[in-house]
């Protein structure tokens, strides 16, 4: 009889963190299409029972798939659901651009079109960590917590520029040239094995996808959707962030747990951490800082170890504030 991989098998977390049976091929291949208008469908993974319902929310160009050490938990204790956003994983893609207005708006039309009634606890990650906030400010009485990880901030690229005397923002043009080749690339028919950029756009899968996700994942990663569709969230990043910056507000009396990273993605492997680095990481932890101060139950919190990618790197870390966020939306009703 063959093995069912489990996504269980990989947390590693004591008896309290059990996670119900979800195999990691459930994440290989489209779970509930679900029509969001004019025949468009997107992809989503719901599991568990309960309310309020917690819905995960991917880093840019990163897939529903990404948080497989985090939702089977969380779907012990309610309601649990990824999703792919437009062009992403298993969902077509979109003719609207890839700003974070335009994936709110997809998000809002995917829950109601599949039924999943409010209120929800929202997770969001980098990207999807603005796009969420988004959410909580535009549909206000739908959210009953939030929870940030490592989030993108609206201010990020000119702070982070600015303590670093302009080498942050030609670190990432370094990277969006290299994600413009890539595009490129793809829409040529180009990224296929051994050709000259495949190891550098597709590279292997993630350590902890197996089997048919990790085939799944090299699939999607070298189509023409993929490139595109992350190209599209890159070239508007800045709307994306004036967006946030145009409704950015107190959220009041909300839940919200802020996770930073403890270990800086822009330090070179070992060596010494430099002043400038330090800095950096000052002022990102300064931002989550204040993000979790528009909230009267807000908080964050450094999660040492942990790169950019904490449910990745410090699952347990997520888990734990997913179900703090959720056992305050349960017990505490929102102020009016």
């Amino acid at each position: 009889m063959k093995t069912r991989l489990t996504v269980a098998a990989l947390l590693l977390t004591p008896p309290a963190f059990a996670a119900p049976l979800i195999g990691m091929e459930d994440y290989a291949h489209p779970n509930t299409l679900v029509d969001v208008g004019n025949g468009r469908k997107m992809n989503l993974f719901c599991r568990g029972s309960g309310s309020p319902t917690v819905v995960f929310d991917s880093g840019s160009g990163l897939a529903g798939w990404d948080w497989l050490r985090v939702q089977p938990v969380i779907a012990s204790k309610t309601r649990a659901c990824v999703y792919d956003r437009a062009g992403l994983g298993f969902s077509d893609v979109s003719t609207r651009p890839g700003t974070s207005a335009n994936a709110m708006d997809d998000l809002h039309r995917l829950l109601s079109s599949a039924g999943i009634k409010p209120p929800y606890v929202l997770v969001g990650h980098s990207y999807g960590g603005m796009t969420v906030q988004l959410y909580a400010y535009t549909h206000p009485k739908e959210v009953a917590g939030l929870v940030l990880v490592d989030a993108g901030h609206e201010d990020e690229t000119s702070r982070l520029n600015r303590v670093t005397g302009g080498l942050y923002e030609k670190l990432m043009g370094e990277y969006a040239k290299i994600s413009q080749a890539c595009t490129v690339t793809a829409q040529r028919g180009g990224l296929v094995p051994d050709s000259e950029l495949y190891g550098q756009c597709v590279g292997e899968p993630p350590a902890m996808f197996k089997g048919s996700l990790a085939k799944a994942y090299l699939s999607k990663r070298a189509s023409i959707a993929y490139w595109e569709a992350n190209q599209s969230e890159e070239d508007h990043e800045t709307i994306s962030a004036d967006q946030l910056r145009a409704v950015r507000k107190s959220f009041g009396n909300l839940p919200l747990g802020y996770l930073t990273r403890g270990k800086s993605p822009f330090q070179p492997p070992g060596k010494p951490q430099s002043e400038l680095n330090k800095a950096a990481e000052r002022e990102v932890n300064a931002m989550h800082d204040e993000i979790a101060k528009l909230s009267t139950r807000g908080s964050n919190r450094l999660v040492p170890g942990a790169g950019h990618s904490i449910h990745v790197d410090k699952p347990r870390a997520v888990i734990e504030a997913t179900l703090d966020v959720l056992k305050q939306a349960r017990s505490a009703p929102l102020a009016p």
